[in-house]
C-alpha cells in the first residue's frame, strides 16, 4: 500500500468520527463557563461539576474594579493591594481577562520583545502546507503526521524526496505531539469539543499558540501540560494576548520557570521540594502515604503541570489561577498543601494504594467546592523561606545522598524554627534587631539637658587596651600641662545649666579625635567618685580624712576662687536647704579642676 493511499484512508476515517461527534454535540447545552451539561453518569466520567458557588460582586464593586484596571500601575503598591482585595472577594468573569493581563504585564512584554507572533505563524504554515495538513483540521491529521514521521524515520530522518519539501523530523514530531494533546485538553468545553465551527476555530487557536511558543523559546519548547495552560488563557483572552500571557507565565521567574522544560527535570525537582515540604508541615500524613506506597510524584506532578485544572469545580479553578497569577509559584505549593490538608481525614483512614491515589488524582467535589476550597486556601500560609530551605535540602540530597544529610535535618529544623520565630513574632524581630544594633556600635544618645557638652563617649574603632592607655596618658597630661593666663572665653557648662568661665587652654585639652574621646571618658570617670564621696561626707557630717583641696598652682586663676574650702570649714548641717549651695560647689569644683 502506497503512502498516499494510507493518508487518504486515515483522512476518511477521521471525517466519519468527526461527523459522529458533530451530531452528538448539536443537542448539548453548556453552562456559564462553557462546559457541556452532560448526564450525571457522564459527569462522573469527565469529573466535572456544574454547581457553582462563586460570589457575585455588586455593581458598585465591579465599577471600582474597572476603574482600578483603567488606571493600573504594576509598580504601585496601592494597586497591588487593591487587586488582592478584589481577588479575595472574587473576580467577576467579565473582568478576569483584564485582571490577568494587568498582573502578567503582557502589553509591556510584547512591546519590549523583538518576536512577531504573526510572522512566526507565516513561517509555521510553510511546513504544514508541504505536509498537506491544515491548522483547522489538525486533529484529523494526527494519523497523517504519524505516518509521515514513521516514513522519515525509516529513511534516517531525511526529508521527502521532493526538493521543495521544507519540513524536518523535529517539525513533524512537534506537530504530532501538540495534536495529540489537543484532543485531551478539555474535551467537554465548547471551544474544543466536537466539530462545530467554534470548536474548529478554538482548536486552531490553541495549536497556533503552542507552536508559536515552541518557536519563541526553543530551550523550553513544548512539553506535556502546556496545552491546558494555553487553553485556559484562550478562554479568557484573545489569541495573541493568550500567547503573551503564556510567555509571561513560563518565562518570568516569579511564575512557572521552575516547572517546565523539555526533559521535565524541573518539575520533578519541584515535586521533591513539595515532598520535603509535606514532611515538614504534615509529618504524620507524609509517613502514612509512604507506608501505603504513594509517592508525591504520582499526584503532585499532574497538579503542577496542569495548574489544578483537573479540579471538578471550574469556579474554584479560576480562583486558584487568580491567586497563582497574583503570587506566583508559592501559590502553587499553597494550593497543593490546602488540598492535601482538606483530604487528610479521608487519607488517614485509607490503607490501600488503590484507594488513596484515585482520591488524590480525582479530588472529590465536596473538597473542590468553591465555598470549601477557596476560604481554606486563603487561610493557608506558605512562607518563601520554607520553600528555600526545602529546596536547599533537596539539592543537598541530590549532591551528597540522603544518608549524608540525615544529621543535618535537625540543624535545618532549628534554623527554620528560628526563622519562623523571627518572621512571625514582631517582638522577637524587634529584640533581634536591637541586639544586632548593639553588637555593631553603641548608638549616640541625645542629652536631655541642652547645656551638657561633656559626655562619656568612646570611639568604636578603639580597643579596650587602647582606651585604657589613652586614659592614663590624659590623666598624666592634666597635671603636667602649663597654665596659660588669658581672658576666659570658653564656657564650661554643667548638668545643672550653670556655667563657669575657663581659660582658652581648655579648648586644646585632649586634641585629636581619639584624645578627645578618651579625655572625656577619663574626666567623667574621675569626677563621679569625688562627687559621690563629697555628698556622703556632707550628709554624714564627718570631716574628710584625706580629702584636701586641689593645689591652686594647678588651676587657672579664674578657677582658684571656686575651689573647695578647707576641711575645717565644712560644718555638718541637718537642714538640706542650707547645704544645697555647698553641695553644688562640692560638685562643680572637682569637675572644673579635672576637665583640663
Amino acid at each position: 500500500m502506497s503512502f498516499k493511499t494510507m493518508r487518504r484512508r486515515n483522512g476518511s476515517n477521521a471525517s466519519r468520527r468527526s461527523s459522529t461527534i458533530r451530531r452528538r454535540s448539536e443537542n448539548l447545552r453548556f453552562d456559564e463557563f462553557g462546559f457541556a451539561l452532560t448526564k450525571r453518569k457522564d459527569q462522573k466520567l469527565h469529573h466535572r461539576c456544574h454547581d457553582y458557588s462563586f460570589p457575585q460582586l455588586s455593581s458598585v464593586r465591579v465599577k471600582e474594579l474597572g476603574e482600578l484596571l483603567s488606571y493600573w500601575n504594576g509598580a504601585s503598591f496601592i494597586c497591588k493591594s487593591q487587586i488582592e482585595r478584589f481577588i479575595r472577594m472574587g473576580i467577576p468573569p467579565s473582568l478576569r481577562g483584564r485582571v490577568w493581563k494587568c498582573l502578567l504585564a503582557t502589553d509591556g512584554l510584547r512591546e519590549t520583545s523583538d518576536f512577531s507572533y504573526q510572522k512566526c505563524l507565516l513561517e509555521v504554515r510553510v511546513p504544514l502546507v508541504d505536509l498537506g495538513v491544515s491548522e483547522y483540521g489538525i486533529l484529523s491529521a494526527i494519523a497523517t503526521l504519524s505516518d509521515t514521521q514513521n516514513h522519515l524515520g525509516l529513511n534516517h530522518g531525511q526529508p521527502s524526496s521532493s526538493p521543495e519539501s521544507r519540513y524536518s523530523v523535529d517539525d513533524i514530531t512537534l506537530f504530532r505531539q501538540i495534536a495529540l494533546d489537543l484532543q485531551r485538553s478539555f474535551p467537554t468545553h465548547r471551544s474544543l469539543m466536537g466539530d462545530s465551527p467554534e470548536a474548529i476555530e478554538g482548536q486552531a487557536k490553541l495549536f497556533r499558540v503552542l507552536i508559536a511558543y515552541a518557536k519563541y523559546s526553543p530551550q523550553v519548547g513544548y512539553s506535556q501540560g502546556m496545552s491546558y495552560l494555553a487553553a485556559v488563557l484562550l478562554m479568557q483572552l484573545g489569541e495573541e494576548e493568550a500567547f503573551w500571557a503564556l510567555t509571561a507565565l513560563l518565562d518570568k521567574p516569579k511564575y512557572l520557570t521552575e516547572l517546565f522544560d523539555l526533559s521535565l527535570t524541573k518539575v520533578q525537582h519541584q515535586v521533591k521540594v513539595f515532598d520535603q515540604f509535606l514532611k515538614h508541615r504534615k509529618p504524620q500524613l507524609s509517613q502514612h502515604l509512604e507506608s501505603v506506597g504513594v509517592s508525591s510524584v504520582h499526584f503532585v506532578m499532574p497538579w503542577f503541570l496542569t495548574l489544578f485544572t483537573s479540579l471538578p469545580c471550574w469556579d474554584s479553578v479560576l480562583a486558584v489561577w487568580d491567586l497563582i497569577i497574583l503570587h506566583g509559584l508559592s501559590a502553587v505549593f499553597r494550593t497543593a498543601l490546602t488540598i492535601v490538608e482538606l483530604l487528610e481525614p479521608q487519607l488517614m483512614d485509607l490503607n490501600d494504594e488503590g484507594a488513596v491515589l484515585p482520591l488524590l488524582l480525582r479530588v472529590p467535589v465536596d473538597v473542590a467546592h468553591y465555598a470549601v476550597l477557596i476560604p481554606a486556601l486563603w487561610n493557608t500560609e506558605v512562607q518563601d523561606w520554607e520553600l528555600k530551605c526545602m529546596n536547599s535540602l533537596v539539592l543537598d540530597e541530590s549532591l551528597q545522598g540522603p544518608e549524608s544529610v540525615a544529621g543535618a535535618k535537625s540543624v535545618l529544623t532549628r534554623v527554620m524554627r528560628l526563622a519562623q520565630r523571627y518572621l512571625l513574632d514582631p517582638m522577637g524581630r524587634q529584640r533581634a534587631e536591637a541586639k544586632g544594633s548593639q553588637a555593631q556600635a553603641t548608638p549616640r544618645q541625645r542629652s536631655p539637658a541642652p547645656g551638657r557638652v561633656f559626655r562619656s563617649r568612646t570611639s568604636s574603632s578603639l580597643t579596650q587596651a587602647q582606651i585604657r592607655s589613652r586614659r592614663r596618658s590624659q590623666q598624666r597630661g592634666v597635671t603636667q600641662q602649663p597654665v596659660v593666663q588669658g581672658s576666659s572665653d570658653v564656657a564650661v557648662t554643667d548638668t545643672a545649666g550653670r556655667s563657669d568661665r575657663s581659660e582658652p587652654t581648655l579648648k586644646r585639652t585632649g586634641t585629636g579625635p581619639f584624645g578627645k574621646a578618651a579625655g572625656r571618658r577619663s574626666n567623667h570617670g574621675l569626677v563621679q567618685p569625688v562627687r559621690v564621696k563629697s555628698l556622703r561626707l556632707l550628709r554624714s557630717g564627718k570631716k574628710p580624712l584625706s580629702q584636701t583641696p586641689p593645689s591652686s598652682s594647678v588651676l587657672p586663676p579664674s578657677l582658684r576662687s571656686s575651689t573647695l574650702p578647707p576641711s575645717s570649714s565644712i560644718v555638718p548641717s541637718p537642714s538640706p536647704p542650707s547645704s544645697s549651695a555647698d553641695q553644688q560647689e562640692q560638685q562643680d569644683t572637682p569637675r572644673t579642676a579635672l576637665i583640663k
